[in-house]
């Protein structure tokens, strides 16, 4: 071991994990890195999160209210003695050598703000088809994405103490796109890099429900912050990616021709049932290398709702933002400082 090595404090924002969380710390305490120091931050758990992360000897801090995932990050940031940041989410599994990985890549480029890592296709503890569906999508989408990014990975990601510190906390009035908002402000000043070379096994949501509601909440909110900063996040956010969600629309509004012009009139919300298809061709094929042609069908029908509420969150984002001032103004305001943690 260099015994010039940066000392790495790892932050493991966490609220009511304690499924995931001995399988997260484990991890954590199994990296081949060194020097490196755990910091949980516990935001307002009601399950057994911090007698977990304190039976394995690592240190918690609690917040004093329930305010998301930038106030915990921001807390464990704020009591971190480490040159370099690792946040991992609680409900992730890292690689024995990511951290160390990430550690090498910062070094190896001064002008590299962030490196993030890309989740296993999956899951941490396996809960069903909804949840494999989203891991292999969330998989593909992120490792299509590999390369320079203006979108922060935060479920796992490595960045130095002092660049953290120049751009600034993580805006804590943000719950679904903090990580969006912190990645266009660090990408104005720094590369931002996400690489299959960190990597880990990561948890997903197991309800259709949850999993559409977020991502509904998560497209509406984007639209003032891609609207004030005239830009999209690069790398995730492909144009097929947005063709798809609206020829699945498109789809759907075209399904009463029949009724009106006839049998022949249903090829068209066939045909654009195909074009939305076409958009994801990589993905799919992906997919159904992997599993079985059944699961394949599922993924794809699946596919099609989450591109529905993709695009109906978008619609809504616009309206919202042709109608309320608070709404457009939603990323204007200066980002409140971070706020300390208990012990």
């Amino acid at each position: 071991m260099k015994p010039d090595r940066p000392l790495v404090t790892v932050i493991v924002p966490n609220h009511n994990h304690a499924r995931f969380l001995p399988l997260c710390l484990a991890a954590v305490q199994a990296q081949t890195y060194s020097p490196l120091e755990i910091v949980v931050v516990d935001d307002c758990s009601t399950d057994d999160s911090v007698r977990i992360a304190e039976s394995m000897g690592v240190s918690v801090l609690r917040t004093a209210e329930n305010g998301g995932p930038a106030v915990a990050r921001n807390a464990g940031a704020a009591r971190a003695s480490g040159e370099i940041l690792f946040f991992v989410d609680s409900d992730v599994a890292l690689a024995p050598d990511a951290v160390a990985t990430g550690v090498a890549l910062l070094e190896a480029d001064p002008g590299r703000g962030a490196v993030c890592g890309i989740e296993d296709p999956e899951p941490l503890i396996r809960s069903g088809r909804v949840e494999d569906y989203r891991s292999l999508q969330h998989h593909y989408w992120s490792i299509a994405s590999a390369g320079e990014v203006s979108f922060l990975w935060s479920a796992m990601f490595a960045i130095r103490a002092d660049v953290f510190a120049e751009i600034g906390p993580f805006n804590p009035l943000l719950r679904y796109t903090e990580e969006v908002d912190y990645g266009q402000r660090l990408s104005r000043r720094y590369t931002v890099l996400i690489t299959p070379a960190i990597h880990g096994r990561m948890s997903h949501d197991r309800e259709l429900g949850a999993l559409l509601r977020k991502l509904f909440h998560r497209g509406r909110l984007r639209v003032p912050l891609y609207a004030r900063r005239r830009r999209f996040a690069r790398g995730y956010e492909t144009a097929s990616r947005a063709w798809a969600s609206v020829a699945a629309l498109l789809a759907v509004a075209a399904l009463p021709l029949p009724l009106a012009l006839g049998p022949v009139a249903a090829a068209v919300p066939a045909l654009l049932l195909a074009a939305s298809l076409a958009c994801d061709v990589g993905m799919y094929r992906f997919v159904f290398a992997r599993r079985c042609p059944v699961f394949g069908v599922f993924f794809a029908g699946v596919h099609f709702l989450v591109n529905l509420v993709i695009i109906g969150a978008v619609i809504v984002g616009v309206l919202q933002w042709l109608g309320s001032g608070r709404f457009r103004r939603l990323y204007d305001a200066p980002v409140p400082a971070a706020s300390p943690a208990g012990g």
